[in-house]
């Protein structure tokens, strides 16, 4: 099988049998060379190289094994393994003389090649490898590189694209026609190399590239190489093109960001399957451009740029279709144009699965047929994901698509896949089973958290408790500065996007709105709001003066009140219910010395929540409230004039007052923040869908406190 070609693919195939040099014998070697590593890093860094999650690098090499035998080995990238941060540990390692003789086969179904390849290991328990691994096992050359440039993935979308590629680089380049990844492809790959002794590239249509040589660097050169031509070919073809007909310019910033805070919440409900969805807003120069421009639609409906996106993008973005009439887009028409066409999108999405869900899709059950990727002529791209990562992920890639489409469109016609290629993509056993390894979704995945006082102690605690059900997290506090502070530390623990901090005064209308939208924006809606801003002061009743009285009034029962306001607003868009949960205090339920106006303002907020309750049933709309007592531990409150004023009420020394919460409870304990944080996700989660109402102390077990 691995004969000597003529030149110049004479080294090609005749040094597929040589040891690596450096390898000795007596160890032996279980990880991929650190030079592939190096070189796929590489081009995963550039994402108009690799999208993520795909491509896939090898190296061919001979390790000792584990019985001192030297033995060659294909070290290719694994399944779910991202380029761009892929290490050592991500390669899967297989005994090559295994593979190869699979050439001879004349086919080999999909669960059959996987089954094989599990045998054919060479590090026990490695990472699953990829479905492409026979492409680059069969072909002989020692590195091999499958990327999907953009620059090459228009030439192979283009009806044309293959005359195009002749004049690129004539008998350099192999043309392959589509097939889905798999041991048909990578055979015909193979042979078709084979029959083409110049070959130096394969064109893969309406997929990628793939490139080879004997060593890294030899390599690497020529992927660059390649990749350098196309984009030099197609920026001449564009240079000396006509200009692009844009029919709708990008609406002012302001404008175009305020219709959407406006109208996301009813578009997040009418986008929801099982579970809720984020969605991403993107109004990037080149989003603005595409989407006002003449050719869009006719460009977007066409299909996938590449198979690779299709899991992540679907098959068709919605392309929605603004009035020409000239009139003023307001908010009430644009909601009612989005609904109207997520409605329709769902219809023909649903009628696309019944035609091509037989034979091996049809264990398969229906996706959510809600739109991954919305384009809005004059206001940008919005995308959806049962995440933020996973609706981030459908937005660069799209990006990739806009890129591919109208790269295509400068040569020739853009061409995708069928309805039917494409089904067979989305639905495709080997992908759905690599989705099925991933974790179960957690009691919050796919929910937004709007927390106020978020950079607080009980804010804080609160978020990452929610954060641990997989919320997405808002922290709204007047300290921005804090609240920033906690959702950076937020975002590293759990993923980025995965929370903000946005400033604001509970107490101002304006900024309470606008931290809404704030919200809406970044994910789309809301579905938990925690109500935890809070101040306290401590004097008798004549020493209390108006200003105090006013103060404890507006943050603790008007901050409440407007922030509760603001969130049914969202939630009655939505349609989806929610979850608002107040944080007021032992002092709501029974009298505090010298805190007439905490505890007066506490008690209106344990009522407001009551009356709010009833209110938002109708709507599956739950209020519930914790109430806290003597939570001193990382608050802002208990660090200031509150924990002299609260000693002196009781007459101890400020140091004291730990010993003296603790031993006024019957349990004889401190509440610490992390107990609210539970008693918060119990409220939130699906534990309590059929609680509302509800009062749910966390003291310690203040006797005059009991809810009776």
């Amino acid at each position: 099988m691995l004969d000597t070609a003529p030149s110049p693919v004479a080294r090609f195939f005749g040094r597929a049998q040589r040891a690596t040099k450096g390898k000795t014998m007596g160890t032996a070697i279980s990880a991929a060379p650190a030079e592939l590593v190096a070189r796929s890093r590489r081009w995963g860094a550039d994402r108009t190289i690799c999208n993520w999650g795909g491509g896939n690098t090898s190296a061919k090499t001979t390790e000792i094994d584990f019985r001192g035998i030297p033995t060659r080995t294909l070290w290719v990238k694994a399944s779910g393994a991202d380029l761009a941060t892929c290490t050592t540990a991500n390669f899967a390692g297989l005994r090559l003389d295994d593979l190869l003789p699979l050439m001879e086969r004349e086919t080999l179904p999909d669960d059959e090649m996987v089954t094989y390849l599990a045998h054919c290991a060479f590090v026990p328990n490695g990472p699953r490898p990829s479905i492409e691994t026979l492409l680059h096992a069969f072909l002989p050359a020692t590195q091999v590189d499958h990327t999907h440039p953009d620059a090459i993935i228009a030439l192979c979308c283009a009806d044309n694209g293959a005359e195009h590629a002749h004049r690129i680089w004539g008998e350099r380049a192999v043309w392959v026609p589509y097939q889905r990844p798999g041991f048909a492809l990578a055979k015909a790959v193979a042979l078709a190399v084979r029959a083409n002794p110049a070959a130096e590239i394969v064109l893969l249509a309406k997929h990628g590239l793939v490139t080879w040589g004997e060593t890294d660097e030899e390599c690497a050169a020529s992927t660059a190489r390649t990749i350098s031509e196309a984009a030099a070919y197609l920026a001449a073809r564009r240079a000396a093109g006509a200009p692009h007909t844009v029919v709708a310019p990008p609406l002012p910033a302001d404008e175009r960001r305020a219709l959407l805070a406006a109208v996301l919440p009813a578009v997040r409900g009418a986008c929801a399957g099982e579970r809720p969805v984020i969605i991403r807003y993107d109004d990037d120069d080149d989003v603005l451009d595409f989407v006002g421009r003449e050719t869009m639609p006719a460009l977007a409906s066409v299909g996938a740029a590449c198979p690779d996106h299709l899991v992540h993008t679907k098959r068709l973005p919605l392309v929605i279709k603004l009035s020409d009439e000239g009139r003023e887009l307001s908010a009430d028409m644009l909601r009612t144009v989005l609904l109207d066409a997520i409605t329709q999108y769902k219809a023909d999405y649903a009628a696309y699965y019944a035609e091509h869900c037989a034979g091996e899709f049809a264990q398969f059950a229906m996706d959510n047929p809600a739109p991954r990727v919305l384009l809005i002529p004059g206001i940008g791209m919005l995308t959806t994901g049962a995440d933020a990562m996973r609706a981030d992920l459908a937005a660069a890639l799209y990006h990739r698509a806009i890129a591919v489409m109208t790269g295509a469109a400068t040569i020739g016609q853009f061409t995708s896949l069928t309805a039917a290629e494409s089904f067979a993509v989305e639905y495709w056993p080997l992908e759905r089973y690599k989705l099925s390894l991933a974790p179960p979704p957690r009691d919050l995945s796919g929910k937004i958290a709007f927390i106020t006082g978020g950079a607080g102690g009980i804010g804080r605690a609160t978020a990452e408790r929610l954060a641990q059900d997989g919320a997405h997290i808002v922290l709204a506090d007047l300290n921005a500065t804090g609240a920033a502070t906690v959702a950076g530390e937020l975002a590293a623990k759990f993923g980025a996007g995965r929370a903000i901090g946005v400033g604001g005064n509970v107490t101002h209308e304006a900024d309470v709105q606008a931290a809404f939208d704030a919200t809406v924006l970044a994910y789309g809606g809301v579905d938990i709001v925690v109500s935890n801003a809070g101040i306290a002061s401590s004097a008798p009743i004549e020493e209390t003066t108006l200003a105090d009285w006013e103060r404890n009034i507006g943050v603790l029962a008007t901050g409440y009140f407007l922030v509760s306001r603001a969130a049914f607003a969202v939630w009655k868009a939505q349609g989806m219910g929610g979850s608002l949960i107040f944080v007021a205090s032992k002092n709501a339920l029974a009298s505090g010395r010298n805190a007439a106006a905490y505890s007066a303002a506490k008690a209106a907020e344990l009522h407001l929540a009551r009356c709010l309750a009833d209110e938002g049933g109708a709507s599956g709309i739950r209020v519930n409230s914790v109430c806290p007592d003597a939570v001193l531990q990382g608050s802002t409150i208990w660090s200031g004039a509150w924990r002299e004023e609260r000693a002196r009420a009781y007459g101890i020394a400020p140091e004291q007052l730990e010993d003296h919460y603790r031993n006024r409870t019957v349990l004889k304990v401190n509440v610490l923040p992390t107990d609210i944080a539970e008693a918060i996700a119990f409220f939130a989660g699906p534990n309590a869908a059929k609680t509302t109402g509800g009062v749910l102390t966390v003291d310690g077990g203040v006797s005059a406190a009991y809810v009776r």
